[in-house]
């Protein structure tokens, strides 16, 4: 990984699409690829992440590797604490590591901001992620169930690493 750069409002057509590219590869045979379409339509469109980033204290960053955006991930300040929504790598550049270099970017940027916690929810059955959150010292805190219209519902662990 080069670098992890924050995005303009002018990245999100472009994020959307590789939004709809790793969700599917990372979903479809978790969740079917009608709902993830339904989820990316409600929190990855366009549309989506500039009102995230206008109302609701997101930022997004491209993950950057030879010059080429890889993936990306988004986060969200909450005071004290930052919540980290979104982390997500093309397929064909997963396994390589690059996750935890940018979990440790999310802690850095966590202290830089002053946070005294990052949590984050994943999937009960996607035990690649769960693995590699743990592997970067986030320990489970809980689970909830979050219906998110549709019929559809998020069914999470909620994960939480602590700032010293």
């Amino acid at each position: 990984m080069d670098k992890i750069q924050m995005t303009q409002s002018s990245d999100f057509e472009t994020l959307e699409k590789m939004a709809y590219e790793s969700w599917h590869s990372a979903y479809d045979g978790l969740l079917g690829a009608v709902q993830v379409d339904y989820m990316l339509k409600k929190f990855q469109s366009a549309a989506a992440m500039r009102e995230q980033t206008q109302r609701q204290n997101y930022t997004y960053y491209f993950v950057v590797c030879g010059g080429e955006s890889i993936g990306y991930c988004a986060l969200q300040g909450q005071g004290n604490e930052l919540f980290l929504s979104k982390v997500y790598l093309l397929e064909r550049v997963r396994g390589r590591g690059i996750g935890q270099q940018v979990l440790s970017f999310v802690m850095e940027e966590a202290q830089r901001r002053g946070a005294k916690r990052v949590y984050l929810t994943v999937n009960k059955h996607n035990a690649r992620a769960i693995r590699a959150y743990e592997k970067s010292g986030f320990l489970r805190e809980g689970e909830e169930c979050t219906a998110i219209g549709g019929g559809y519902y998020m069914d999470d662990y909620i994960y939480a690493k602590y700032l010293r």
